[in-house]
């Protein structure tokens, strides 16, 4: 389990050598995502409340956790009392006012994880390639969790998925562009489906949960990098908490492209009064909104629309040849989820899974081999 420690502290090197020399899959948090190689045969996605089936799953039925840089924080643990319950836990951290702050350990390890786990590396490799033998049946059974439950959405030729414009981002930015997020659904399908493989290329204001934080932190990586392509993957919601900036942008000609996912919605609370407040909608609808290809217009920058799944690839490539600001609304399917999600009070090995009958979502308690 890595957190945001590994960024800070420059580590994804020593982390890759250690899950490589001892064979040990990798969850990640929301800001400590990048930091191991998102196309790596060992990531297991980011855990927590929409994490990863399988990286939730093996972080609860795992014998050893090694915790580094992270924080414990509830997004990640769900229920305290149910997290990781046979585990023995390893945590590295720099600050020892949070070691068992939230969860117990047994092990405490205060320092730079950078130092601690270069002699952690060293210490294995010396030991000689023991953790192939060792490893294999262990490997296996995450791996059968990852293929029981990977990420899914169901595709549609009617209506765009927020998921499917994550994709084609990622694709045609060859996973290389700087992204960052505002708060709600797109930022947890951002985390889920733009395969991060490098530390600091994805911007979120975490647990602070600060919507209108990516149009300005966008603009902000732009100017420390003139030469990279820079998105800010939004929401209509938190977008127009800091519009204003895009004179900032066209201003001082930078090129971000930002990209609307438009439900119609504040999304992430609608999610929760659609499964646990039974529809019971409140001051949840954005159907009042600007046109957003005017507004951008109005501020001097390009203006896109995308309404069909059609339109998504011609729309980003647009985007992407023009030497100055982009705003994308990407209208999307107003009632489209977040899953894997933990609901309030559960465990993270309680998840509600995607299926592809709305109506069959349900609570799915997990099982698992003896």
């Amino acid at each position: 389990m890595r957190g945001g420690g590994i960024i800070h502290s420059g580590a994804q090197e020593e982390l890759l050598a250690l899950a490589e020399v001892a064979r040990i899959p990798v969850a990640v948090t929301l800001l400590g995502l990048g930091g191991f190689p998102g196309d790596h045969p060992l990531f297991l996605g980011m855990l927590g409340m929409h994490g990863t089936y399988a990286a939730n799953t093996a972080v609860t039925q795992c014998d050893l956790l090694i915790a580094i840089g992270s924080r414990f924080d509830d997004r990640v643990t769900g229920k305290l009392e149910t997290f990781a319950p046979s585990a023995r836990i390893i945590h590295v951290d720099i600050d020892p006012s949070s070691i068992s702050k939230n969860v117990t350990v047994n092990v405490p390890i205060v320092g730079d994880a950078k130092n601690i786990l270069a002699r952690m590396v060293k210490i294995l490799k010396e030991q000689g390639d023991v953790w192939k033998a060792t490893r294999k049946p262990w490997l296996e059974e995450v791996r059968q969790y990852a293929a029981e439950h990977p990420l899914y959405y169901e595709p549609s030729q009617d209506v765009i998925k927020p998921q499917y414009v994550i994709q084609q981002i990622h694709r045609l930015t060859g996973g290389q562009a700087i992204v960052a997020t505002e708060v709600g659904q797109h930022q947890m399908w951002t985390a889920q489906f733009y395969r991060f493989t490098r530390p600091r290329t994805i911007l979120s204001s975490g647990g602070l949960g600060t919507m209108g934080y990516g149009l300005p932190a966008a603009i902000g990586a732009q100017v420390a990098f003139p030469d990279r392509i820079v998105f800010d993957i939004a929401g209509e919601g938190s977008f127009q908490m800091n519009v204003q900036e895009l004179a900032t942008a066209v201003q001082y000609r930078l090129p971000i492209k930002v990209a609307i996912l438009n439900n119609h919605s504040l999304g992430m609370v609608r999610q929760w009064q659609e499964l646990f407040f039974n529809r019971r909608y409140s001051e949840t609808s954005l159907d009042v909104q600007p046109d957003f290809v005017r507004l951008a217009e109005a501020y001097g920058a390009v203006g896109l629309r995308a309404e069909r799944p059609r339109d998504v690839v011609p729309c980003l490539e647009k985007a992407l040849s023009i030497q100055g600001p982009v705003v994308m609304d990407f209208i999307v399917d107003p009632e489209e989820n977040v899953f894997p999600m933990v609901p309030p009070g559960h465990g993270i090995d309680q998840m509600i899974l995607a299926k592809p009958d709305k109506k069959a979502r349900k609570v799915v308690p997990l099982t698992f081999p003896s």
